[in-house]
């Protein structure tokens, strides 16, 4: 296992990891949550590093000497390693896209929950939890349903059906409860920690954001470490922006690169706690707002992960817009029609957040831009629903619809 510390975002003071320790007590689970700190100049001397031999189709633990445990798991080896595509869109010329919906569970929790679950058998825990709107939930359930370890779920009691399906086949013990998903984690964290289980809430626990920043590697080496000028990514408690500024921060700190891309996160106009508090400005304090949007996977009203995600997006010199429910439907739609790719709500945004930005003239075309798609649309099909054809035809009206 790879020495580190844990650090506080807030007040910087240090720990030496232990069991249950999650956030610094004298900042709070909000205002201080943790860093994972390595020994970034003997990691820069080791011969990986210097002979940059990576595979661009292997696992994320091909990045084992940044990363706080060891694969133990039969999924490990297929999680990360997913498709870097590129097209020619709106003008710009090869436009990447990270598309990490063929991991095991379809979505990029599986590089958090493979951490949580290898960590949790590190300290010899038998059950894991964690409250989420679907897709950690699933990703939780699947990857650890080969363990001995009990999973425990807590979910809205408004879940989409084909996320809540997962986590049944998967053999988690699920909690739908009546409440929205800031309501039903708060529940679920004080009943966890209290119990004494290992919790996979990526805000909370430091480590699921060191899965999740494999990702910002992946894109460097499948690249060519070309590094973009401009990655966006769906955001929600921050988790998922906050580690790709860190991936390409560490890949840069080692000298593997010698530049960090403009981060964008995008969130949904009607919950957009995040983006509010970055643009109220510093010192970032966390706020709560009411709100809801179709993308359930980033419909998070109390953000956790908020200060590291201001603190890290403002470090890439990047910011966060949001899209209206109207807008993300569209760009769903045109994801599809663009390039093939089905990505749920929260996944589509980053899409027509670069949409956005070019009718903006923020981006422009001697700009490369990468887009993180989080998760397939087959996970949420009833937000398309109004864009689903009815229409069925008798053998007849087919062939004479053809004569015509």
């Amino acid at each position: 296992m790879r020495k580190h510390i844990l650090r506080c975002i807030s007040c910087k003071k240090e720990f030496e990891p232990k069991p249950g320790l999650y956030y610094c007590e004298d900042c709070g689970y909000i205002l201080g949550t943790l860093e994972v700190v390595y020994d970034y100049d003997s990691i820069q001397e080791e011969a990986v590093v210097k002979e940059r031999n990576f595979d661009k189709k292997a696992s994320m633990y091909q990045f084992e000497f940044l990363l706080p445990t060891k694969p133990k798991l039969t999924f490990d080896n297929d999680i990360g390693g997913t498709p870097l595509y590129k097209f020619d869109l709106f003008g710009l010329k090869d436009v990447q896209v990270k598309y990490d919906c063929s991991n095991p569970s379809s979505s990029y929790k599986d590089r958090a929950s493979s951490i949580a679950i290898n960590r949790a058998l590190d300290e010899e825990n038998d059950i894991a939890f964690c409250a989420s709107t679907g897709n950690a939930a699933s990703s939780l359930a699947m990857l650890n349903a080969q363990t001995e370890m009990d999973t425990y779920i807590f979910v809205p009691a408004a879940i989409p059906d084909g996320k809540r399906a997962q986590l049944e086949i998967s053999g988690a013990k699920v909690f739908a409860i009546e409440g929205t998903y800031d309501e039903v984690y708060d529940f679920s964290l004080e009943l966890g920690l209290k119990k004494g289980w290992y919790c996979r809430h990526a805000a909370i626990n430091p480590y699921l954001l060191e899965g999740k920043k494999t990702g910002a590697f992946e894109i460097v080496i499948q690249n060519d470490f070309d590094v973009p000028d401009y990655v966006l990514v769906g955001v929600g408690d921050g988790t998922v922006v906050s580690s790709l500024y860190k991936g390409f921060w560490e890949f840069k700190e080692i000298g593997l690169t010698d530049k960090i891309p403009k981060i964008i996160g995008v969130q949904a106009e009607g919950i957009s706690a995040i983006k509010e508090a970055f643009e109220k400005g510093k010192p970032y304090k966390p706020i709560s707002i009411g709100g809801n949007t179709i993308a359930d996977s980033i419909s998070v009203g109390k953000p956790r992960d908020v200060i590291k995600a201001c603190k890290y997006v403002e470090a890439s010199d990047g910011y966060f817009i949001s899209l209206t429910d109207e807008e993300i439907l569209e760009a769903i739609v045109d994801l599809g029609k663009t390039t093939g790719i089905f990505a749920e709500p929260a996944g589509a945004v980053p899409y027509g957040g670069l949409k956005k930005l070019i009718y903006e003239e923020k981006i422009t075309k001697s700009d490369t831009v990468c887009l993180v798609i989080t998760g397939n649309g087959l996970k949420d099909v009833n937000a398309v629903q109004g864009s689903i054809s009815r229409e069925t035809l008798s053998f007849e009206e087919a062939m004479k619809r053809f004569e015509e």
